[in-house]
């Protein structure tokens, strides 16, 4: 970025160098623009094209040009240039010539509550005291910074927890040789977070496939009830353990296009948090239905709920609103994160709804497929078809 601001200067500059030869060479000292509120030939043409933010001042730190990028942030109104720490560095390099390079944070809305963050490079142009400043908005890349870092640190922590934990329970099970009960126990303990280790990897490398937005290398149409019927299947022991129902219901034969295993594997995160933060003995229900060119996935419970200041945060990635308990049941913090990318990735969205101690709805809304919308599987489909395996599943 930082060479990207060099090689514009380099620019400005060289071609104000060269304007001022051709003056040299008409008059042996160079003529300043008209009443310094031009700029020179060919300086404005150059500045209309930048993506940064630009602002030239004059040897009176009047701002002859400014880009409209310049004025939105904020760095100019009317016709001076308002971040003081830029001014007071123009003025120094008017008076040195040399180029000079900082970054700064400007206050942004009406109340300052946030920040944009600028690379700036500051040059002189030509010899009438004239100075370029440019500006590029490094805001998003800071921000994207900052979420590798939590990633990075979060990723670490959730390792090193199941791995310490395997690490004492070997000790402990080492010093229990003759205790068979301690052994049967520590032994279901490591295998508890053996899983939860295995889980965490694969879900890791799930969401490296699909995080970067890139489009489905080869969709093929997909049928919702295979995905309904798969994501029900891997959910239902678990649900059993807690004497949860599972009832699916809504409409059929609806098809989207995209990867089959990804939309179960999204499916049942959703399932599975509803099933993890649901009482024993409540109902989990999962249905399709058609709205207009969009197929909606519901998944509600009759849980504990969402505080309503959580859920812009709860698709974060190891965002859990209540760690406690995510951690007693397994939970990896990856799972919402899992499903948001893989609707972005199918072209939907995913929608919640929630309540504290009415439960959640999670949906996913996907582009139907039209092609195959209404297509009946024939009375020749062998057991376990798309057909005969979601009656399983609804019964």
């Amino acid at each position: 970025m930082v060479a990207g601001l060099a090689g514009l200067v380099g620019i400005l500059v060289g071609a104000t160098a060269a304007l001022a030869v051709r003056l040299s060479e008409r008059s042996q000292t160079p003529t300043p623009p008209a009443n310094q509120g031009t700029l020179p030939p060919g300086i404005a043409s150059v500045l209309a094209v930048l993506p940064s933010s630009a602002v030239v001042l004059d040897s009176d730190d009047r701002v002859l040009r400014a880009s409209s990028a310049a004025r939105a942030f904020g760095l100019v109104r009317g016709d001076r240039l308002v971040v003081g720490e830029l001014l007071q560095l123009a003025r120094r390099v008017r008076r040195d010539g040399e180029i000079r390079e900082t970054s700064i944070d400007v206050p942004q809305g009406r109340f300052g509550h946030e920040t944009a963050c600028f690379a700036v490079r500051i040059a002189p142009l030509g010899p009438w005291g004239l100075v370029l400043v440019l500006a590029e908005d490094q805001t998003e890349l800071r921000r994207v910074e900052a979420v590798r870092r939590d990633f990075v640190a979060n990723v670490s922590h959730e390792l090193k927890t199941p791995v310490g934990a395997l690490a004492l329970l070997a000790e402990t099970i080492e010093g229990a040789a003759d205790d068979p009960d301690a052994v049967r126990r520590f032994t279901g303990r490591m295998q508890h977070e053996a899983t939860r280790l295995t889980n965490l990897v694969q879900e890791l490398i799930i969401l490296s496939r699909i995080q970067g937005g890139e489009p489905i290398p080869k969709p093929q149409p997909v049928a919702l009830d295979d995905v309904v019927a798969e994501a029900v299947d891997r959910c239902r022991m678990k649900a059993n353990s807690k004497e949860i129902q599972l009832v699916i219901g809504g409409s059929e034969y609806l098809t989207v296009m995209g990867d089959e295993d990804l939309l179960a594997t999204a499916l049942r995160n959703l399932i599975d948090n509803a099933v993890a933060y649901s009482p024993e003995r409540t109902r989990v229900a999962i249905s399709t239905r058609r709205a207009g060119d969009l197929a909606d996935i519901s998944v509600s419970d009759q849980g504990f709920g969402i505080p309503e200041h959580e859920l812009e945060r709860i698709f974060e990635r190891f965002y859990r609103v209540d760690p406690a308990r995510s951690r007693a049941t397994g939970g990896t913090g990856l799972g919402l994160a899992i499903v948001k990318h893989v609707a972005t990735t199918h072209g939907g969205e995913v929608k919640v709804w929630s309540k504290e101690n009415f439960g959640s709805t999670f949906t996913l809304r996907l582009p139907v497929h039209h092609a195959l919308q209404g297509y009946v599987y024939g009375p020749g489909e062998p057991a376990g078809s798309r057909k005969e395996t979601l009656r399983e599943a609804r019964s």
